[in-house]
């Protein structure tokens, strides 16, 4: 299991990130942690440093890059490691970084974060790609563990030893998942009252909409059309949906001529400022030769974004348990991937033609990976689920690869997290789970 590591920061609350960070800085000169905007990149990141400069201050980025033109070192010489905030508005810092690393020869230099993957412009300004350098990680808003929802008593990371016996309590009911799915992770709004809670999403989607797709690389976006496509993609979550299915979605609300290369666009607009993070095809090796779907599952980063988008609150959801379902999947993806972070691993998703899904496939180095799929709950749903898994692993061919550490079926809902005898499938409501 993960552990979070202390901290004397008054008021943080610990995050399985700073035990990746804390790692990182030990093996490389430079770390660069990236995620969306109001994540908690900075806050984490000044837990973590020693001194720091912060980018999102005007004056303190211009001051910064003049000093930069006239003595790299004088700009650098922060004490280690140093944190330099929104490195990507200051493109040259990241020969500079580089080179600095290379000069001093030791690990934990420098902390970079970044809410916005560089343009091209910027691209161009770089001459390295930081090989060796650097280490990226991905940052996430919190998982219901971290956010304190979550008693984490069921590890991810146990899981992979197969453990005979589990029975651990859960206290979340639907009602409280509806309420999660649209506060979400975003750290603001945690131990704020219901009310308060709730506005965090929809201020974080005004900022998108509204500003953040056209300054992530100067492309003038209509907020209107942006809006319509995000509304799009929360009806697609965990939907292997083409880009001619989302165009004529938008095609319904937008007057304009509007291809596919446009929408592609927009995407990656989205994509640049980590509003959205589609899931990898996982291919294992299969005893027939059933063609496997390679699509990207879509996803939100966090299912407060769709909630935000299509409008609705928790009483919505209440009342639409099929649109429940799909956005607590996602919600379920966020804290798989924050999870497997902490294990070196990743999450995928398994279709292939005949139609047989696996929701999630969480894979460590080393070939061990474990089965999951996700449910609100129920017994026939959770039956379906377990159904689903054993279908999947009877495809599986373990000649030529390893058989899974584990088969979860994943819920919303459930007193209890327990190990089903007659087949060994773990059933975990979401409640339970940690790292």
């Amino acid at each position: 299991m993960a552990h979070l590591y202390p901290c004397k920061m008054k008021g943080y609350r610990l995050r399985i990130l700073d035990g990746i960070v804390s790692r990182k800085l030990q093996s490389k000169g430079a770390i660069l942690i990236e995620g969306p905007k109001w994540c908690g990149k900075t806050t984490t990141a000044e837990k973590n440093a020693a001194s720091k400069m912060l980018l999102a201050r005007p004056d303190a980025k211009e001051n910064f890059k003049q000093l930069l033109d006239i003595d790299m070192d004088a700009a650098l010489a922060g004490r280690a490691p140093m944190l330099i905030d929104e490195w990507q508005t200051v493109p040259k810092l990241w020969d500079a970084v580089r080179y600095t690393v290379d000069v001093r020869r030791k690990p934990g230099q420098f902390i970079l974060t970044g809410s916005a993957v560089p343009g091209k412009a910027a691209d161009e300004e770089r001459e390295h790609s930081g090989t060796g350098r650097f280490a990226w990680i991905a940052m996430r808003p919190m998982s219901l563990f971290e956010s304190g929802e979550s008693t984490g008593k069921v590890s991810l990371a146990a899981l992979f030893n197969a453990p005979e016996k589990l029975l651990e309590k859960n206290d979340l009911k639907l009602k409280d998942i509806a309420f999660l799915l649209c506060r979400g992770g975003w750290p603001a709004a945690v131990g704020l009252p219901k009310e308060a809670a709730l506005e965090q999403a929809f201020d974080y989607y005004d900022a998108v909409t509204k500003e953040d797709v056209t300054r992530v690389d100067g492309v003038k976006r209509a907020s209107e059309r942006v809006q319509h496509l995000m509304r799009s993609y929360a009806r697609h979550q965990g939907a292997q949906v083409s880009l001619s299915a989302l165009r004529n979605d938008l095609l319904e609300n937008d007057s304009a001529s509007l291809d596919e290369n446009t929408v592609h666009s927009y995407l990656e607009a989205l994509r640049k400022i980590f509003v959205v993070e589609d899931m990898p095809a996982w291919n294992p090796n299969l005893r027939s030769r059933t063609a496997i779907r390679t699509s990207p599952t879509r996803y939100f980063v966090d299912p407060s974004i769709a909630t935000a988008a299509l409008g609705v609150g928790p009483a919505d959801l209440m009342d639409d348990l099929k649109t429940t379902g799909f956005l607590f999947e996602t919600l379920c993806v966020r804290d798989l991937r924050v999870f497997a972070d902490a294990l070196n691993g990743k999450v995928c998703h398994y279709r292939d033609k005949n139609g047989l899904e696996c929701d999630a496939v969480v894979h460590l180095r080393g070939g061990r990976y474990g089965l999951i799929e996700i449910k609100l709950g129920g017994k026939s749903l959770i039956e379906e689920g377990a159904e689903t898994l054993d279908r999947l692993s009877a495809k599986l061919d373990f000649s030529r690869m390893k058989a899974p550490a584990f088969k979860m079926v994943l819920t919303a809902t459930g007193d209890f997290a327990y190990r089903r005898p007659e087949d060994g499938v773990y059933v975990v409501p979401i409640g339970c789970l940690g790292p």
